[in-house]
């Protein structure tokens, strides 16, 4: 956990959900900054040890390792269930927390290696949020299915962590983790906090561009480090869980703006599901947006 003083600000970096993490604070001294900076990593520790798939101590090993049998879930993992599911339904079925099974077969390394349409079918009786039961605290995961929270645990970090730090000042603060941004009000002087657009084809090098946010939440989906190329074409690692297939036609990145995290990240997702009629969907949202083909 870093500690640098810039001009206007104290900006905090950790590494947490497997991403840089940073907190940018108007605040007046080093002792606030460090505080409000440990809330922050405590916070995004804490989720991050809750709900990571590589964990055998949490909620989520149990869920993933029931074997069919029902169990009862903490009041946080079911507000997090009850929003998986009501992202299945507004997706019609293409946002599904347990298409994380299809990692067996894609791994997005920026290799060749396309898995072969026999391994991708195999796996898909083991995908699909309508065959899991679910009534509010109880829960039953069919045996070889799956639960899988990492397309939404870093957003849903980026909103908790907004709340807790606004309880403690009420001082101008950007949460970035990992490129998932809440900004809790306009700058000391007036002024918005300015977000530099990452561009998909030098990621980390160059930006096209910046939005503008006083107060709300920026998200980002898109295949700028997590891809395959073979035979010219580029194999997204936004999955269809329908199909088991990258969806044809998708936007490089997607950037959403809204009032939560939680939200953006769902819209930004959305519109790369939806392939090509991305730009038609965010069309239809009342938010900003931000779109690379």
């Amino acid at each position: 956990m870093t500690l640098l003083r810039r001009s206007g600000y104290w900006e905090g970096s950790f590494e947490a959900m497997a991403s840089p993490c940073s907190l940018l604070a108007e605040v007046a001294n080093a002792e606030v900054a460090r505080r409000l900076l440990a809330i922050a990593r405590a916070e995004a520790l804490r989720i991050e040890a809750k709900y990571s798939r590589y964990r055998t101590d949490n909620i989520l090993y149990r869920i993933n390792t029931s074997a069919g049998q029902p169990l009862e879930v903490d009041d946080e993992t079911a507000q997090l269930l009850d929003y998986a599911a009501h992202c299945y339904t507004l997706s019609e079925g293409r946002f599904d927390v347990t298409s994380g099974v299809l990692r067996q077969v894609w791994r997005f390394d920026g290799s060749d290696r396309v898995p072969s349409a026999e391994a991708v079918i195999a796996l898909l009786p083991r995908i699909g949020w309508e065959k899991i039961s679910w009534q509010r605290p109880r829960l039953m995961v069919p045996p070889g299915m799956e639960i899988d929270f990492g397309g939404i645990g870093k957003e849903y970090a980026v909103d908790r962590s907004a709340l807790l730090l606004a309880a403690e000042t009420d001082a101008s603060l950007l949460i970035n983790y990992g490129g998932d941004l809440f900004a809790t009000s306009a700058r000391a002087d007036g002024h918005s906090w300015r977000i530099g657009l990452d561009d998909p084809a030098a990621t980390g090098e160059r930006s096209t561009g910046e939005l503008e946010i006083r107060r709300g939440a920026i998200a980002t989906s898109g295949d700028a480090r997590r891809y395959l190329l073979k035979d010219g074409i580029r194999y997204s690692h936004i999955l269809d869980p329908r199909t088991g297939w990258p969806v044809p036609d998708a936007p490089h990145s997607v950037t959403v703006v809204a009032d939560t995290c939680l939200e953006a990240g769902m819209l930004a997702t959305f519109a790369m599901l939806m392939g090509r009629e991305a730009e038609v969907f965010l069309g239809r949202q009342a938010t900003g947006h931000h779109i690379i083909r």
